[in-house]
């Protein structure tokens, strides 16, 4: 039984699709807060059970029966490390077999700021006495072409990564990687750093973006306070502005970087080239 938490979110979908290549719905349990959101999943024989992750009773109801357990890192910033140690505690009274965390590149060393509450929860993982494999995702090629809309109607691509290489995977990429992992017969890895098998730079994205267009899209580097600056101006809540900033002035000193290609050996075919990212986005 594969209990997958955050089941209606972009990534815990693409995780269920994956799965369901090679798992019977029926051994697949989609964990989320608001049930009648994943009345889909329940049509193709999925289980969908309600989990809320600050009432234990319901993860314990949710993760009953469970052998093992996918936890998607919360979206609720500042409040991710409690709310990811009670579905740890969780596992650990219902005896999983297997604990799967999505954390970040790197996390251990990781100059991002939001590499903190990864590195806090995954200490509570190994102090949990659980089985464990850690998916330390890089970034996901979507966070950048989400908004060549954007991009494309101001006539630039702004940013703070300078020349920063950023090795971003489709979210696909990551989902399938999780699949792969859960529904291993053999011993999985402890921790995998995963990563695109070729990184860019948002010059570099700016380029393709033109080339595809037919539009000069020019890349204009800002210090991160005048990009954080801009992302307010744009609407995007002070939190999220600054995350995002962080992030780039991050990846400006390499911190989305790697060249080990974990990723595309585990899933066995390559990761989204920025030429079809770029496509798919347009």
């Amino acid at each position: 039984m594969i209990v997958v938490t955050g089941a209606t979110g972009q990534l815990g979908r693409l995780v269920i699709a994956s799965l369901l290549k090679t798992t019977p719905a029926a051994h697949i349990v989609a964990a989320v807060r608001d049930v009648a959101k994943a009345a889909d999943l329940a049509a193709q024989g999925v289980q969908v059970r309600r989990a809320d992750y600050n009432d234990a009773a319901s993860l314990d109801a949710a993760f009953a029966g469970a052998t093992k357990v996918l936890l998607i890192s919360s979206n609720e910033l500042g409040q991710r490390v409690p709310q990811h140690h009670a579905v740890i505690d969780a596992a650990v009274r219902v005896g999983a077999g297997l604990f799967v965390y999505t954390s970040v590149l790197h996390a251990d060393s990781s100059a991002l700021s939001l590499a903190a509450e990864h590195r806090e929860t995954e200490a509570l993982i190994r102090a949990s006495g659980l089985a464990y494999s850690l998916l330390r995702n890089g970034w996901y090629v979507e966070n950048y072409t989400a908004g060549l809309g954007g991009a494309l109607a101001h006539g630039a691509l702004a940013g703070a990564a300078g020349e920063g290489r950023i090795a971003a995977a489709a979210r696909a990429d990551y989902a399938d990687a999780a699949a792969a992992v859960l529904s291993s017969k053999g011993p999985v890895e402890q921790v995998y750093e995963l990563a695109g098998d070729t990184a860019f730079t948002l010059a570099e994205l700016a380029a393709e973006v033109s080339r595809q267009s037919g539009k000069q899209v020019p890349f204009h580097n800002l210090p991160q306070k005048d990009y954080q600056d801009m992302l307010l101006g744009l609407g995007l809540p002070a939190p999220l502005a600054e995350l995002i900033a962080d992030s780039d002035a991050a990846a400006a000193k390499g911190a989305l970087d790697d060249d080990g290609r974990a990723l595309s050996k585990l899933i066995g075919r390559p990761t989204i080239t920025l030429a079809d990212a770029v496509k798919a986005a347009l």
